[in-house]
């Protein structure tokens, strides 16, 4: 009897890859915005082009910010979206980041001209990142989850469905419109306890960083966000612990997180768990 094979986890390794994240209702305690933030920084990525505010933004609901620049002048910043392209350290694929905000108005028109760029930087997948508030614990892993409208995406990377029904964001607009277009398609979604809701969130963004290094096969400089994330367990548990329908809330919650995840610590979980290591060990760049 012949071992079945399973499917590859990763995206080819020299396709260039599209990974947008925008502020606002799909950006729960702005885990994804920070994950994106975190990669344009640790890549040390350039900026190559940004949106005109004017065309999709109302500036009553997301108002321009007055500060001091660089150069100690007064400075407006505008609510835009910038595309950045970042060259990942070991395998060299490029990476283009898009970070913005939601946009108040004329979505295909902002999704036109996003895919447009993307595609004149020879992007071939886009993954979305969101982040939304769950009945989750935050004592437990926080869950990601990868889905795809296209059939060729799951059969390549094992991921379910999406099967979403419902108001959208930019972000489920955006993963759909790439599909159309015939690129891969594909959502990431970090679940964060709606009970500390406020950001940061540094637990879900370190969970959103470990997902996207399976997803491209490239172990990600994670900085303080380990310490972080743990501090900022620490902090939630001290909370917990001065209010007693808090604490047997999260406990109730633990229950059932623990029950639906008996099976988990399958064989497949910790290779995948211990490849990831050797990865980051190989690079130099763990913890």
């Amino acid at each position: 009897m012949t071992e079945q094979a399973h499917p590859p986890t990763e995206l080819p390794p020299r396709e260039t890859i599209l990974l947008a994240a925008f502020e606002g209702w799909n950006d729960a305690g702005s885990a994804a915005s920070q994950a994106l933030e975190h990669l344009h920084e640790v890549w040390s990525a350039e900026q190559v082009d940004e949106l005109d505010p004017e065309e999709y933004h109302d500036f009553q609901v997301n108002r321009p910010v007055l500060g001091i620049g660089p150069d100690g002048r007064r400075e407006i910043t505008w609510p835009t979206t910038t595309v950045a392209v970042a060259t990942a350290p070991r395998s060299g694929r490029q990476v283009v980041l898009v970070h913005g905000i939601e946009p108040s108005m004329r979505w295909r028109r902002y999704c036109t001209e996003l895919l447009d760029i993307a595609a004149g930087l020879g992007v071939r997948a886009v993954v979305t990142v969101g982040a939304l508030l769950a009945d989750v614990p935050h004592t437990r892993p926080i869950p990601v989850t990868a889905t795809s409208e296209d059939p060729a995406v799951r059969e390549l990377l094992g991921v379910d469905p999406n099967t979403y029904e419902g108001p959208t964001g930019i972000v489920g607009v955006l993963q759909h419109e790439a599909e159309v277009r015939g690129m891969r398609a594909l959502s990431l979604w970090a679940a964060v306890p709606h009970y500390v809701a406020h950001p940061p969130s540094p637990k879900a963004t370190l969970a959103i960083l470990t997902r996207l290094e399976g997803l491209l096969g490239e172990p990600i400089a994670l900085g303080d966000l380990p310490d972080d994330s743990i501090a900022w367990q620490a902090g939630v548990d001290e909370l917990a612990s001065e209010d007693s329908e808090i604490a047997e809330y999260v406990h109730q919650l633990e229950q059932a997180k623990d029950t639906a995840d008996l099976p988990e610590a399958s064989g497949e979980a910790i290779a995948q768990e211990f490849e990831r290591y050797l990865r980051r060990r190989d690079k130099g760049t763990g913890g």
